[in-house]
């Protein structure tokens, strides 16, 4: 604090000489003249004095036969006349200053943190339909009203808390590990009891075509049995379920989320054609190297001229400006390289050309058993010429290929006296 004192009212560094050095500095004590900074070079002596001792010091140098000179000037006092003298930098600054006293007033940077089942893309498309996005102002940010909105959208979200930091604004989220395991984003409160309306009853239909090969059902009415073909869009579990009358007609339906175990099973047929021949990327060791600048969403080259190749990759890294931790402005610079190559003509060799088939092979296994899909039998064959190898797969898949939708079964109006028993 005392060192900005001393900026603000301005002092100088000096250099001391003479015949009585000594008495000069308990002269400058006496009198209240504060100097600092005291080295003892020998033959002189260096130090610094307020710009008000200074002018102060004539008397003390006249009494002791010493003499002083200024090494340097420090302060305020002395940087505002040469400034007068730079009226385009003082206008740099000032403009400067207000551009960042503007923009700390907005949101320049998101960060969500604690998500693991919602992805981030999820989530800021979210933000952005509800009007959060970057280069929006603080003020017009409702941290408590988005904090609610995240976990009404969001059965998964147990907690959030937003707040911000600088020009960032930090989304933190908890997560239901055992809602996340089987999220469909739909709340799992109220499915277990029944309802009286079509609405809050749900069937299970089949996704595909297929034969029901294994069947358990817990609740609902089964409208299948295994064996069965089915075909896509056919309800296999009925979520309605009837109350009968005394003549064993239907009085009315009690509806319910249908729960069963269903698997189904179905034949299917993936041809995957390669060719041997194939154009590799020569690259020619050429480079372009671009600087870039950009404001938000748009981007300037700063490098003159346009890249002189013909096919070129590009490739680089952009930052965004940051003053401090959290503290981010709407510009971003970088740089660009355009790296010249040449396609080049080659032939897969056997050898390489059975390995291609062999990863095509594992990406079906890889993209069957993602969906939880069980191969129960298969017939894999590969056709080849000097040309093209063809890679021929019969399989017979077995997988739980159902989906819960609302109930179609058409409602029984209910009577008054029904109406009564059943608010009763």
């Amino acid at each position: 604090m005392l060192h900005w004192i001393q900026y603000v009212k301005g002092y100088v560094s000096i250099k001391v000489w003479g015949y009585s050095t000594e008495r000069f500095l308990n002269l400058c004590g006496n009198h209240d003249i504060l100097v600092w900074d005291i080295e003892n070079c020998g033959d002189y002596y260096t130090m610094k004095v307020s710009l008000k001792g200074f002018f102060a010091l004539k008397t003390l140098l006249r009494k002791t036969g010493t003499r002083a000179s200024v090494l340097q000037r420090h302060g305020l006092p002395f940087f505002v006349p040469e400034m007068k003298k730079r009226k385009i930098f003082v206008f740099g600054l000032l403009l400067c200053l207000t551009f960042w006293m503007v923009t700390t007033h907005y949101i320049w940077d998101i960060r969500i943190e604690g998500n693991y089942t919602l992805t981030e893309d999820v989530l800021m498309d979210y933000l952005e339909e509800q009007g959060v996005h970057t280069a929006m102002r603080k003020k017009e940010l409702q941290i408590e009203e988005l904090e609610m909105q995240l976990r009404e959208e969001y059965d998964i979200i147990t907690w959030a808390s937003l707040k911000v930091d600088g020009t960032t604004l930090i989304i933190q989220i908890r997560e239901n590990e055992i809602a996340g395991s089987n999220y469909d984003g739909q709340s799992d409160e109220g499915m277990t009891e029944p309802g009286n309306s079509a609405e809050s009853g749900r069937d299970i239909v089949a996704s595909r075509d297929g034969v029901i090969v294994y069947m358990i059902t817990r609740k609902g009415i089964p409208q299948v049995a295994v064996g069965d073909t089915v075909e896509k869009g056919q309800v296999l579990v009925s979520g309605a379920v009837p109350v009968y009358n005394d003549d064993t007609t239907i009085r009315r339906y009690q509806y319910y989320e249908a729960d069963a175990d269903i698997m189904i099973t179905y034949e299917k047929s993936i041809c995957v054609e390669r060719k041997t021949a194939w154009q590799d990327k020569e690259y020619s060791g050429k480079e372009k190297k671009i600087l870039l600048f950009g404001f938000r969403d748009k981007e300037w080259n700063l490098s003159a001229g346009k890249v002189p190749y013909e096919t070129y990759d590009i490739s680089g890294e952009k930052k965004q400006v940051q003053l401090l931790d959290h503290l981010y402005l709407p510009f971003f610079y970088g740089v660009k390289h355009a790296k010249e190559y040449a396609f080049v003509p080659k032939i897969h060799t056997d050898e390489e050309m059975n390995q291609i088939m062999e990863e095509e092979w594992n990406k079906i296994l890889k993209t069957l058993e993602e969906k939880g899909v069980q191969i129960i039998e298969k017939n894999v064959t590969i056709n080849k010429n000097e040309k093209v190898w063809v890679l021929n797969v019969s399989m017979q898949l077995m997988e739980e290929a159902i989906m819960k939708v609302p109930n179609r079964t058409e409602q029984i109006p209910v009577t008054e006296s029904e109406e009564e028993v059943l608010t009763e």
